[in-house]
């Protein structure tokens, strides 16, 4: 079991996502925004974060840069549904600063397990053997 971190300021979304994950195996903490998401980091141990782009306070991309700052190995999925402009250019910088997956809104649970699974897979902090 991984202990995964999800940031959305949408309240269904995280809700959506924090039972995608759990059905998945996983163990979720959920933020509101990037500034709870890097408090969380701070307290708890996490495989993996899921950060939406568009937050208010501080955005996914900037709350990316900082958590991996914090914790340089962990992988991030970052996912947007475009905000308001539909607007997806968001999820190509996220890549080029080092998110591991990005993800476009609306998706698949068996989308978005595959991918948290492959990371977990090729992450040095990933899951645990023998379960």
């Amino acid at each position: 079991m991984a202990h995964i971190l999800v940031a959305d300021d949408e309240q269904l979304v995280r809700q959506a996502l924090k039972i995608m994950l759990e059905r998945g195996g996983h163990s979720v903490l959920t933020a509101k925004d990037g500034n709870e998401a890097l408090a969380l980091l701070h307290k708890h141990a996490v495989d993996l974060m899921v950060l939406d782009v568009i937050m208010p306070g501080k955005e996914g991309i900037e709350t990316m840069i900082e958590a991996r700052q914090r914790r340089p190995g962990m992988k991030v999925v970052v996912i947007s549904g475009g905000g308001r402009t539909g607007n997806f250019d968001y999820l190509e910088i996220a890549r080029r600063l080092g998110a591991a997956v990005t993800l476009r809104k609306p998706f698949a649970q068996k989308t978005l397990l595959e991918a948290v699974d492959s990371l977990l897979e090729t992450s040095p902090q990933g899951r645990e053997t023998g379960e």
